[in-house]
């Protein structure tokens, strides 16, 4: 068996588990991983394959309600702890298992049966925690239209959660942040792309054991290797909806303890240019500045991180690291911890009974101060799905080679089949996390221009079918330059995407006579007017205006008397730039909101 690379402080944890007996739980699966089906058995009845359209849609689908729905109850498990209970209807593992089992079903029954739901199960031997047998990783699988490519796309997260204790079977661990955010994101994805039609087979994926040593994604990763399984990427998700920085967050990570950051997601992936995992990253963040920034009402920032995962620290796309397939973790700007829960004094959430939702700060037994976002957890879940399905509906990475010229740097692409474009990549230091220059062609052949002698440059190339959907780039060639080349134009016209405005909701008139009218100005700066019009004066005992951030933090909220007629209100908010929502609170209850743009 390959070892598993794992940094040295994460072997010191955790030993290395080896994984046994890995099998698939129906036949068909695995044929339908190998390519091996005929895809008019899976076929839509209404095909919606244009990636426009598709992206344009799940913008708005993707919802962050049925996330947050996902997050409580996998909060109810008690635990999910990969030694709890298999046997029990309403705790433990087993429970939680069968429940996104279940999940998986419901979603392809509603699909016309095309999302296929099944097991992975292996036993584990040599584990610090000790022996097991029967664990199961979770997944479903739906079905590409084109089996000329049988690469597979999956999309993961750890299901498992854990206490202190990594072996304690018992303790409660709802594990909302790590990783109920990554099992929420998964099965999202598979709601809101079943319905689609994609070349490639997309394969969603709730791991066992990530808690005890990546065991159940080092299981499928070498199911995969044994089976001839092809895979395109692998985009883990784990810590993808958490807010608040903790004291001890693993770095590169967030600056204070407590510091909000609801607007930047960090892309982990190995830097080693020979592989093309780092490009991988550049890629994805390619991907949405140029199809979907301009099309959301809250833009994000990816960052691409200079570590394949934080300080000390390992998650799930490493197996699939070792084992050669190209992969990245998202993961959230803040962290609640560096789980080194052994350190005393150790106060954060991270591994511990208090990775929860949030807390209730007002005694009326509902959650209102969350730690776990459900709108930052929907942005990165619209990221996911973004990548997911430019590398299901776009072509393959095109092999090439980089050679020195008089001239300078020539750029051959070597693969048979060639593409309407190409894109050509260049850094010009391994520290760069971003290109440097960007270039596109029509040729086979480039020559790279804005070169100086002696500079050494890496190179990776991505190519683009005639729908605009680029690949991902490739690994990097490094080469010197022996000699000044001219300058040419550099990639400044992206292939964007058109979307309708989402816009701003106006709700209705409510049905007690009370409206909240639009804020003005809106975008504002540092003072906002805030309306309320009164037709008919309710019967209540409270009123009043809350302003929230679009992270569910309370950030003001004054008491108000509703009369007949217009009460106007002068807000002067003191707070970062970014999107508020104001809401109107009757007897404790929002029956009107309008969000403000604060520039």
């Amino acid at each position: 068996m390959r070892a598993l690379l794992l940094p040295i402080s994460f072997m010191l944890s955790f030993g290395v588990a080896a994984q046994q007996g890995a099998m698939l739980s129906d036949p068909l699966l695995l044929d339908i991983l190998k390519g091996d089906y005929d895809p008019q058995l899976y076929a839509a009845t209404q095909v919606i394959d244009d990636h426009a359209d598709i992206l344009c849609a799940l913008r708005t689908e993707v919802s962050p309600d049925s996330l947050l729905a996902t997050l409580e109850l996998l909060g109810s498990f008690h635990t999910r702890n990969s030694y709890s209970d298999t046997t029990s209807n309403s705790t433990g593992i087993g429970a939680a298992r069968r429940w996104a089992h279940d999940r998986f079903a419901a979603i392809g029954a509603a699909n016309e049966g095309r999302l296929l739901p099944g097991y992975l199960s292996f036993d584990v031997i040599g584990a610090d925690c000790g022996d097991a047998y029967g664990w199961k990783n979770v997944l479903a699988v739906l079905p590409g239209r084109d089996t000329t490519d049988a690469s597979v796309i999956i999309i993961e997260g750890h299901i498992d959660s854990r206490c202190e204790d990594a072996c304690d079977p018992q303790c409660y661990a709802a594990g909302i942040e790590d990783n109920g955010s990554g099992t929420a994101l998964v099965l999202e994805l598979a709601r809101v792309m079943s319905r689609y039609t994609f070349d490639r087979t997309l394969v969603f994926m709730l791991t066992t054991g990530e808690e005890q040593g990546l065991i159940g994604a080092t299981a499928m990763a070498e199911f995969c290797t044994a089976q001839g399984i092809r895979i395109k990427a692998v985009q883990n998700n784990d810590v993808v909806g958490g807010i608040l920085c903790g004291e001890t967050s693993s770095p590169p990570s967030c600056p204070s303890n407590g510091a909000v950051d609801s607007l930047q997601v960090r892309l982990f992936s190995s830097g080693n240019y020979n592989f093309p995992h780092r490009g991988f990253a550049r890629t994805v963040k390619l991907y949405y500045t140029e199809k979907l920034m301009a099309h959301v009402p809250v833009p994000m920032t990816i960052s691409i991180m200079n570590q394949e995962d934080r300080t000390g620290r390992g998650g799930d796309h490493m197996p699939f690291r070792a084992e050669g397939f190209r992969n990245l973790r998202f993961c959230a700007a803040n962290e609640h911890g560096d789980a080194d829960v052994d350190v005393p004094g150790y106060s954060d959430r991270q591994h511990t009974g208090d990775d929860i939702l949030g807390v209730d700060t007002d005694n009326d037994l509902v959650v209102d101060s969350f730690f776990v976002d459900k709108n930052y957890l929907a942005r990165n879940t619209v990221i996911n799905v973004m990548s997911a399905t430019l590398l299901a509906l776009g072509p393959a990475t095109p092999e090439h080679i980089v050679h020195d010229e008089p001239t300078g740097l020539r750029v051959s692409i070597t693969t048979q089949h060639t593409l309407p474009e190409y894109r050509i990549g260049v850094r010009m230091s391994n520290l760069s996390m971003d290109f440097d220059g960007l270039y596109r062609t029509t040729d086979t052949s480039f020559v790279i221009p804005n070169l100086m002698a002696g500079q050494a440059y890496y190179v990776s190339v991505a190519g683009v079918d005639a729908n605009g959907i680029m690949s991902p780039f490739s690994k990097e060639f490094v080469r010197s330059n022996d000699a000044d080349t001219p300058v040419a134009p550099q990639d400044d016209l992206p292939f964007t995407i058109n979307c309708a405005p989402i816009g701003m909701e106006e709700p209705s008139l409510p049905a007690n006579g009370v409206e909240l009218l639009a804020p003005r100005p809106n975008p504002f700066q540092e003072h906002v007017i805030i309306g309320v019009r009164v037709h008919t004066r309710p019967a209540y005992a409270t009123a009043a205006l809350r302003i929230s951030d679009m992270n569910g933090r309370r950030l003001h909220q004054r008491a108000i008397a509703l009369w007949p007629g217009t009460l106007e209100v002068d807000y002067h908010h003191q707070g970062p730039a970014g999107m508020l929502l104001v809401e109107l609170l009757i007897d404790g209850r929002s029956v009107d909101a309008r969000r403000m743009i604060v520039q």
